[in-house]
């Protein structure tokens, strides 16, 4: 159990985009000096782990959630339109930056999945964030390849690995439903494609 539980902290969904902007960092062929790549972490680690570990503290304080897992479709709207605000935002801050304007690609994708996943709350659905935001990772990284015309299956073959991970540890907690793991799955895959398309 302990090991489950390590797993859905370590690949959080606030904890996915640092992650991810760390991968990117490696695998792209653009030049940034290590004092962009520490501002853009910053920026990327305060909006998407900081700003939401505070709302989830202070929601938890007035009783609107009763933990920080968040188990109910109804304790994860605010959270979810809240983050869904700061990736926008996130995606329009990279979407003005010309050097690296793929990296909005992740951010407007995930906004489009979690819209998806918001959607899916009128027909009961909890799809799994925690799939959604590694999804979103793997199908911005094949997406990336593609713009870039790099190889990143290593890295992507090594996402897919710990999404399996993942979803074994949320369906051994009982977070979620086989079901509730895929749909987060597949729209978090989807999502980066769908921002390049639609943008």
């Amino acid at each position: 159990m302990r090991w489950h539980k390590f797993i859905s902290t370590i690949l959080h969904p606030i904890v996915m985009p640092t992650i991810g902007i760390l991968i990117y960092f490696i695998f792209t062929p653009i030049y940034l000096d290590r004092k962009q790549q520490l501002s853009l972490l910053a920026v990327v680690f305060i909006a998407t782990y900081i700003i939401p570990l505070l709302l989830l503290i202070l929601l938890k304080s007035i009783g609107y959630i009763k933990s920080f897992q968040v188990h109910t479709i109804n304790e994860r709207r605010i959270p979810i339109f809240f983050m869904m605000t700061l990736l926008f935002i996130l995606g329009k801050f990279f979407a003005e930056i010309s050097t690296i304007r793929e990296l909005s690609y992740l951010f407007f994708g995930v906004v489009f999945g979690l819209g998806i996943i918001y959607l899916l709350f009128l027909a009961e659905i909890k799809a799994s964030l925690h799939l959604l935001s590694i999804g979103a990772a793997i199908g911005f990284f094949l997406l990336f390849q593609q713009l870039q015309n790099i190889n990143t299956l290593p890295i992507v073959i090594v996402l897919i690995f710990l999404s399996g991970l993942l979803a074994a540890s949320r369906l051994y907690l009982k977070a979620h439903t086989v079901k509730e793991v895929y749909i987060g799955f597949f729209i978090g895959i989807c999502s980066p494609f769908l921002a390049y398309y639609i943008l």
